[in-house]
């Protein structure tokens, strides 16, 4: 059987009466490509804050390798081998955009993965960005990071969350705010890591984009798990169509 990267029992987080999650559980097998859905409020992001250690839960356990990873800081999460990227990108904004990865590959992670000595870092981040599209012959690697168009800045925070060279990485609304033709440049990206084999979450509105790649979906609304299948028994489901594309009667929903 496949090992189980990560596993999630019971997550539950209150906001003073505001339930933002509730009795969330489920796992991920390394390989995995997770899918999640849902309308906008339903609890999605915090539940990624949740597992990398950014929130912690008011109820629940998350497990890491089998490790309890519960309300460990971030860094130490990240250390262990979970990244991520944000919705609005986290980055150093009037710093050349290279220079953004270079705290990732000076981690004790990455010296434990590669070695002492491991070549330098200014060149490790430039080969990493052209892995991502950017062309490493022309000035956009050494741009100033707030310069950059938003389709980049979403990449180049992609960039930073590989270069911790992780084992799970969660993508939090990575289509969000690119133009179409910036998804139809990323997207190939992604399909290269699901075929390197690399354990994927990824958060997105973009269903077309992300059916593509997931190979399972979990739907949540008003902070509750309500379905997880393939992307084909979600868009059948009477509920997820209820929930998140509007249907209101079971007439519409069967149309």
């Amino acid at each position: 059987m496949a090992e189980v990267l990560l596993e999630v029992k019971g997550l539950v987080k209150r906001f003073g009466g505001v339930i933002a999650t509730n009795n969330i559980s489920f796992q991920i097998q390394r390989g995995d490509f997770l899918g999640i859905i849902g309308p906008n409020g339903s609890g999605k992001t915090t539940l990624v804050n949740l597992i990398t250690g950014f929130v912690k839960p008011t109820e629940g356990k998350v497990f890491f390798k089998g490790t309890d990873i519960t309300g460990l800081m971030p860094y130490k999460i990240a250390d262990l081998g979970i990244s991520r990227t944000f919705q609005m990108p986290r980055l150093f904004y009037h710093m050349p955009a290279f220079k953004n990865l270079i705290i990732p590959l000076k981690s004790t992670r990455v010296k434990k993965i590669l070695g002492g000595d491991y070549g330098e870092r200014d060149d490790m981040a430039i080969d990493l960005l052209d892995d991502m599209g950017f062309e490493r012959d022309s000035m956009v690697p050494f741009k100033e990071t707030g310069n950059l168009p938003h389709g980049y800045l979403k990449r180049l925070d992609l960039a930073r969350a590989l270069a911790l060279r992780p084992e799970l990485l969660i993508l939090d609304e990575l289509f969000s705010g690119m133009s179409m033709s910036e998804v139809a440049g990323t997207l190939p990206i992604i399909e290269r890591l699901v075929m390197e084999g690399m354990t994927i979450v990824m958060i997105e509105h973009r269903l077309k984009e992300l059916f593509r790649v997931a190979k399972k979906v979990m739907v949540l609304n008003f902070g509750e798990k309500i379905m997880e299948g393939t992307p084909q028994e979600i868009m059948a489901d009477r509920r997820v169509r209820e929930a998140y594309l509007g249907v209101e009667t079971e007439e519409e929903s069967l149309e």
